[in-house]
């Protein structure tokens, strides 16, 4: 009996020694970034324009020069510099079949900061994105890689950190991996709950219309006939911080059978912008605010979003009460439900008669035609069908019509071929033609290329096309200029009113000086290598999307 029990428990403990190796191989151990306790300003999943957070915001306590250490060992597998996006960004390629990405850095380590500034100067441009062999800059776990910092597209000083999968290079929520250095015992809160009846099958409240309900209002009965379904705006909160998330997992139930489960923990960079098929856009558009549909369009292959073959349309068909039931779940466990009951009443359906002049087929290529002007929309660039209004606006003084382009708050998903014929050219230089986009006052170039009688560009937003021509360079005004030979801090405000910057260069005495460029001001990145004291000449290029050029030269 004794040797039976004592099998018995070495049997158990090697099982449990393998499961515990097994957990290991599935969860890698990954180390804080910091040296310090971490607090969020956004998660993994947050629902931001045109994409999902794809990563975790530490904070930074409001000031940039934080160290930032490697969560495990590896080698520098790519690094970028941007004057947007990620600003500059870190990649740290690791064993354990992950990748670590570390944005907004004000700096590098030396050795890497070392390595860029080299590849920059060899090819004159402070923009630059950098693939890196294994072998060149390996990185020990916890070994300081980084400044914290506030470049590029940031709100406020912090670190953007990403984890994502060697193989695919899918977006992976990091917050399992770090969750040990965080707390949390505050559950999500929702705001809104959302009943679209589907168009042509179902109404609400005797209506066609979507039904937008305050959360703490949801005791009124609602009545429905035919196909409906539902969403909810809710965030998440931590404990220790005022900020908001966004909510890790929402489930839906009907008369207590699951319709819908959402669970953003991996996404790839191809469903990021499906975001617009998950939120209600048009509500979006309109008030910026944030409705989770509990549905999936039929062009939506967002993996986050679970249905059954319903796609998560509810079906009142009998005179009853449906019972609806909400539970949001963040990282660590904590819920919060919201109930409302549906009654199925009998009531007349409208019948779904398009008005618009086109139709855009979600699983097909759509050409839209109008005079002097071709759009193609390919297969799987709307997420269901869609209505597109087409108008042609003529001047006779323009270079080309006006063409208004309507789907309402339809997003596109990708970037769409447009040409537009040009009616007369005022500019025997053909490069100076573009296709300027507007939407109400905004107004935008798109790019484009012209040839034979046509500007051809793409676009991935609709609103207003015409051709106009750029002709004038872009303005450069020097700052501060008195005192560049004492401080060496030179800058330039830099502009250009139609096509934007598109490039630009800083010479100081006949050689390369890197410049970045923030916010419209173009900053000396090494001045060290401006001797003080001594007369310089300096010369900056600025060039525009049509090819413009400005170049001024100074003394100092």
């Amino acid at each position: 009996m004794r040797k039976h029990l004592l099998l018995t428990l070495l049997i158990l403990a090697w099982g449990a020694m393998l499961s515990l190796q097994g957990q290991n191989r599935m969860q890698p151990d990954f180390r804080s970034p910091f040296d310090f306790p971490l607090l969020l300003s956004a998660n993994f999943g947050e629902l931001r324009p045109n994409h999902f957070h794809n990563g975790l915001d530490i904070k930074t306590g409001g000031v940039t020069g934080k160290p930032i250490y490697s969560v495990a060992e590896g080698y520098v597998s790519r690094v970028m510099v941007l004057h947007g996006g990620y600003g500059q960004a870190l990649f740290v390629t690791h064993p354990n079949g992950f990748t670590s990405v570390y944005g907004h850095v004000v700096s590098f380590a030396p050795k890497i900061q070392e390595y860029v500034r080299k590849y920059q100067y060899e090819h004159e441009t402070f923009v630059c994105d950098i693939r890196i062999e294994p072998d060149v800059l390996p990185i020990e776990k916890g070994e300081m890689i980084a400044l914290s910092g506030n470049e590029g597209s940031s709100a406020g000083p912090h670190l953007h950190l990403e984890l994502r999968r060697n193989d695919n290079g899918d977006y992976v929520d990091p917050m399992p991996y770090f969750r040990k250095y965080l707390k949390d015992d505050r559950p999500p809160v929702a705001s809104l709950i959302g009943l679209y009846p589907v168009k042509g099958r179902g109404v609400v409240d005797g209506s066609s219309r979507r039904k937008l309900v305050g959360a703490g209002n949801l005791k009124q009965r609602f009545t429905a006939w035919g196909e409906i379904y539902t969403g909810i705006a809710a965030k998440d909160y931590m404990s220790g911080t005022s900020n908001f998330y966004g909510v890790h997992s929402v489930t839906l139930y009907v008369d207590s059978v699951q319709v819908f489960r959402s669970v953003t923990d991996e996404v790839s960079a191809n469903e990021n912008r499906m975001i617009n098929s998950f939120i209600d856009y048009g509500e979006y558009a309109k008030t910026r605010r944030l409705v989770m549909r509990s549905y999936k369009a039929p062009g939506n292959s967002l993996r986050l979003l679970e249905t059954d073959d319903a796609r998560g349309i509810v079906t009142i068909d009998e005179e009853r009460d449906y019972h609806f039931r909400y539970v949001l779940e963040d990282n660590f466990g904590n819920k919060r439900s919201y109930r409302f009951t549906v009654s199925g009443r009998r009531q007349d359906i409208p019948a779904y008669e398009p008005q618009a002049k086109w139709m855009l087929r979600w699983n097909q290529t759509n050409v839209v035609q109008e005079p002097g002007m071709n759009l193609i929309v390919p297969k799987a660039m709307v997420y269901e069908d869609t209505e597109l209004d087409t108008r042609v606006v003529s001047d006779s003084g323009n270079i080309s019509f006006d063409y208004v382009l309507d789907a309402g708050p339809a997003p596109l998903h990708g970037f769409c071929p447009l040409e537009i014929g040009v009616r007369r050219l005022p500019v025997a230089d053909t490069t100076k033609y573009y296709i300027e986009q507007r939407v109400g006052k905004w107004k935008a170039s798109v790019g484009g290329t012209y040839a034979n009688g046509w500007v051809k560009a793409t676009v991935r937003t609709l609103g207003t096309f015409s051709v106009q021509t750029d002709t004038v360079a872009p303005r450069i005004t020097p700052l501060g200029r008195g005192t560049w030979r004492t401080n060496r801090n030179i800058r330039f405000r830099v502009s250009d009113a139609q096509t934007g910057i598109a490039s630009y260069k800083v010479y100081v005495d006949g050689e390369f000086v890197l410049f970045g460029l923030k916010k419209g001001i173009l900053v000396i990145q090494d001045p060290e290598r401006i001797k003080k004291g001594v007369a310089h000449r300096l010369e900056v290029i600025v060039k525009d999307g049509c090819g413009n050029e400005a170049r001024e030269e100074y003394e100092f």
